[in-house]
């Protein structure tokens, strides 16, 4: 009895973890939307295909999926499709990494590529 009570601590335990854990979604309005106003962390990462920098930074990302070290959602933007988002954002190169708590920008890295930097942005949220 106490061995089955201790495997469903841990697996309660584990889905808690893995619902905080970082979340990587291709981007949408009415998910920034909803995300924003539910008070929520999230991220845009402006990505593009081409770019090498782009590149680096999702392996740092693609490193934490899951990991609840790093809460909150990633929302991929395509760079070169989103030309409006990037406007009203201010965003000018591919690369850019925008962090919000609910509609409050709490950081903004641009060309970064430094895993602990990346953390640091992301952990602004919290």
């Amino acid at each position: 009895m106490t061995l089955c009570k201790s495997l469903l601590a841990i697996s309660l335990l584990a889905s808690v973890n893995l619902a905080a854990a970082l979340e990587i979604k291709p981007y949408s309005a009415p998910e920034l939307a909803d995300l924003q106003g539910a008070g929520k962390p999230v991220a845009l990462h402006f990505h593009a295909d081409w770019c090498p920098t782009c590149r680096a930074q999702e392996k740092v990302f693609n490193g934490w999926k899951g990991d609840p070290a790093v809460p909150g959602t990633l929302l991929v933007v395509n760079y070169d499709n989103e030309r409006e988002l990037r406007k009203s954002m201010g965003v000018r190169s591919q690369s850019t990494l925008i962090v919000f708590k609910g509609k409050a920008e709490t950081a903004r890295l641009a060309g970064e590529t430094d895993p602990k930097a990346l953390a640091n942005a992301l952990g602004s949220a919290r």
